[in-house]
């Protein structure tokens, strides 16, 4: 197909009132002339793009709830963002979630929180080493109802277990197993943390509890609370991940007299459940954004060069249209969009030491200020599928750094009047895609804004003029 110019007071309209670049070619064939549509492309529409904080979320569902995949864990320094550090909320539940007895005169052998890592680590796991300490809550976390990613945890300051050493996530190792009334055996374990806490911390607070206070997990955790872990690290540090779905526990070795020949001592082995399956497990999450961040927030209604994208509720990225509301007079009539794609380029150099992000979300607020999908983003749900979802509504291309998205439907609609802009967002979202903020993943990015001349955020809509 042959492409011909618009003529050129359209072209100067178009230049001059939203800066647009219009390209055409004569769509169909043998079409009446004055019936003939024409294909355009306009890719120069300005678009604002502001740095913003983003919501707290909730860390914990219930134990059948849509908890997190993965919960963080770590403190991390990074000179563009600043630093952030997560911490968890544990409780622990009685073996089995049923009455546990330690026999008669119990002594703790040894205690040791073991705590899976998932596959995700963001971070050196070369040069820094991460200290973590475990301290016990003061409140029990099976009376709660608020799990956000914001919340304070109250919790005594004693120390009663320290992890101090990098960090290996990927790797499994041996460790001795004790068998009780058999040989101890070493066996191979998944990569994990494991954290020894101090014996007269849990001979006081679990071995020397009652029968009653060991008859079920209410009334353990009525005087258990729980426990609380926080990170610190030397050099840069990281964010590592840790799997409460299973395997996740406080191994308790202890001797007792046994029960038929009381100059007999056995060594007993008690598993005492920790994660998402049997109780609450919470993270929370603190950021002390840099100079470049904070200069961002301070001037809501200034356009920078480049914007913030940081996950673990951090910041996202609001994104307008300031010019698309002209479009429709500049053109001289309603248009069809074929296809609106925006393309988000990494900010030069801003992914060198720290990994760009490999998923990000577009989503828009309804009239009650809930975060929803754009009709485009709607092909894999399993209610509410608008018949004009894209196939493929995000993609990164990994050599070019850059985010394409799809938002033909959500702009016609726009166009038509069928919805407003009452606020459309990109943000981090994890692998397993979602719309809502996300404590599963620890990438950021730096991203290109309308006036970055070398990274410039850009927006592609090919359209046919109904005439």
């Amino acid at each position: 197909m042959k492409f011909s110019k618009l003529d050129l007071l359209t072209l100067l309209i178009s230049l001059f009132i939203f800066s647009s670049c219009n390209k055409s070619n004569t769509l169909g064939l043998d079409l009446d002339p004055n019936n003939a549509i024409q294909g355009n492309l306009v890719d120069t529409l300005t678009i604002s793009t502001r740095t913003v904080t983003d919501d707290p979320l909730t860390t914990y569902l219930g134990t059948g709830g849509s908890n997190p995949t993965r919960y963080p864990l770590g403190f991390l320094n990074d000179p563009d963002f600043g630093t952030s550090q997560a911490s968890l909320a544990l409780s622990v539940s009685t073996p089995g979630n049923t009455a546990y007895t330690f026999g008669t005169n119990p002594v703790i052998d040894s205690a040791v929180l073991v705590l899976p890592y998932s596959t995700q680590f963001y971070g050196d796991t070369t040069s820094s080493v991460y200290t973590v300490n475990v301290h016990q809550l003061k409140s029990n976390m099976d009376n709660e109802t608020s799990f956000v990613s914001n919340r304070e945890w109250k919790y005594d300051a004693a120390v009663y277990g320290t992890y101090s050493a990098k960090i290996k996530p990927t790797t499994p190792f041996k460790i001795t197993s004790i068998v009780t009334g058999a040989a101890d055996t070493l066996k191979s374990v998944v990569p994990q943390m494991r954290i020894k806490l101090s014996n007269s911390f849990v001979q006081q607070n679990i071995a020397n509890l009652s029968t009653a206070q060991l008859l079920n997990r209410p009334s353990f955790t009525d005087v258990f609370k729980g426990l609380y872990l926080t990170a610190s690290t030397t050099g840069t540090g990281g964010i590592m991940f840790m799997n409460f779905a299973s395997n996740s526990k406080l191994e308790v070795y202890y001797k007792r007299q046994n029960a038929t020949t009381t100059t007999a001592i056995d060594t007993v082995y008690a598993e005492f459940a920790v994660g998402t399956t049997s109780g609450p497990v919470a993270a929370k999450v603190d950021h002390t954004w840099s100079t470049g961040v904070q200069a961002q927030l301070a001037a809501p209604k200034q356009q920078f060069t480049t914007t913030y994208l940081q996950p673990l509720a951090g910041l996202r990225t609001k994104i307008s249209f300031p010019s698309l509301k002209n479009l429709l007079n500049t053109i001289g009539g309603r248009i069809v969009i074929n296809k609106a794609e925006l393309l988000v380029d990494v900010s030069n150099g801003t992914d060198a030491v720290f990994p760009a992000l490999q998923n990000l979300t577009l989503y828009r607020l309804d009239i009650a200020g809930q975060r929803s999908y754009l009709p485009d983003n709607t092909a894999g749900l399993s209610s509410g599928v608008d018949p004009r979802a894209a196939a493929q509504f995000f993609s990164y291309d990994t050599t070019k750094k850059q985010y394409k998205f799809i938002l033909t439907a959500y702009l016609q609609d726009i166009l038509d009047g069928k919805t407003m802009d009452y606020g459309t967002y990109i943000a981090p979202t994890a692998p397993e895609y979602s719309i809502g903020s996300s404590v599963s993943i620890a990438n950021r990015s730096i991203i290109g804004s309308f006036q970055n001349t070398t990274n410039r955020v850009k927006l592609n809509i090919y359209y046919t003029k109904i005439n």
